[in-house]
């Protein structure tokens, strides 16, 4: 069990903590980070009340190391046992929040591979190491020493951090990028790769909780997710196969290939105009007064629209030419309803209603 203890945790707080638990027979682990303090109880931890303990001023939130996995996983169309194919023994994870951290999970759990990890916050990297999700620390003296990396950023430090870690990476290393975009990520990492002989490969999991960190990372956050693989060549079906090797202990559902334009372009369309819809939307002075008259329209339809504000300003801006022509689209389609609900035109709307029934049955089904 672990307990994370916030920042403002005074020396006798905590010796009084620890003086209480290990009076229960346990023993005890301290470690002091910049930002939190991580306390690990060893033994019989049944005797501890995680909720109890939890309940404490000073404890953020506590974890037992030996919970049971939260489902049984489910069949996919990505093998894990081709994983030994890979001839990867080592992996290495920078960025640990919820896409690093479900990473790590699930090499972990569904690989034999040792799995480093590295995170800005400190605490965050040794709670994982505690955890027993990560095997060690990612540094730069043991980068050398992974075969697949993970870098798991913003798009802007994926480029950073790649360019400073080149030339620690081992030759022939395979690097794979988790960022939201891919045409400044491929142009920048695949002259950098030639350059330092490792291979880069662009990626971009499509899944994703409301919430972010470690702490709602689960190995199983990809399962039966698709997997989109920006490769230089995409006729390079050699590496095309040790990319569906490397990352089948995360039992993707598909892995889907396309150019780094095909991407942008796509996600201004699938993931960044929705989030841009929901944001203004729920900017109506209506909103103020929807309690008791909203249902499952008004919350699929507002899902996202709390946001991270600062990833999705440097995503926009970085995509803004394709979302520039989603929007474009949008406010002219908006603006022929409207027009329509002006003239009192009940057959134009009608058929404005019909048309989109019908673009949405034969691009998705009903």
């Amino acid at each position: 069990m672990i307990a994370v203890l916030n920042k403002d945790a005074s020396d006798d707080q905590i010796h009084e903590l620890v003086n209480w638990i290990e009076s229960q027979g346990l023993r005890t682990n301290l470690s002091k980070g910049e930002f939190h303090t991580l306390l690990g109880l060893i033994g019989d931890t049944k005797k501890i009340d995680p909720e109890m303990l939890e309940s404490l001023e000073i404890v953020e939130f506590v974890k037992r190391i030996t919970d049971p996995p939260e489902k049984e996983l489910p069949p996919t169309t990505l093998d894990p046992r081709t994983f030994g194919k890979a001839g990867i023994k080592t992996v290495g994870i920078a960025g640990l929040g919820l896409i690093g951290g479900s990473f790590a999970k699930a090499y972990k759990e569904n690989s034999s591979a040792r799995v480093l990890g590295w995170n800005r916050s400190a605490s965050t990297s040794e709670f994982a190491r505690m955890e027993g999700t990560l095997d060690d620390i990612l540094t730069r003296d043991n980068i050398g020493e992974c075969d697949l990396l993970i870098p798991c950023f913003y798009p802007d430090r994926i480029i950073s951090w790649v360019r400073e870690m080149a030339p620690y990476i081992k030759k022939g290393a395979l690097v794979i990028d988790a960022g939201g975009l891919k045409r400044k990520i491929c142009r920048e990492l695949f002259a950098t790769a030639k350059e330092y002989g490792f291979t880069f490969v662009g990626g971009h999991p499509m899944a994703g909780k409301r919430y972010s960190g470690y702490k709602y990372s689960t190995g199983q956050l990809y399962s039966h997710a698709s997997m989109i693989i920006v490769p230089e060549n995409p006729e390079d079906t050699a590496l095309l196969e040790r990319v569906r090797q490397a990352l089948s202990p995360c039992l993707f559902g598909n892995l889907t290939v396309c150019s780094p334009e095909r991407h942008d372009q796509m996600i201004a369309f699938t993931s960044e105009m929705p989030h841009i819809l929901s944001n203004a939307f729920i900017k109506s002075p209506t909103a103020e007064r929807h309690d008791g008259f909203s249902a499952g329209s008004y919350k699929d339809l507002t899902r996202v629209a709390w946001l991270n504000e600062t990833m999705w300003t440097e995503i926009f801006m970085e995509n803004r030419d394709f979302i520039i022509d989603e929007l474009s689209h949008l406010i002219s389609s908006l603006g022929e309803y409207k027009e329509a609900l002006e003239k009192e035109d009940a057959d134009r709307l009608k058929q404005l209603l019909y048309d989109g029934k019908m673009a949405k049955e034969r691009i998705d089904g009903k």
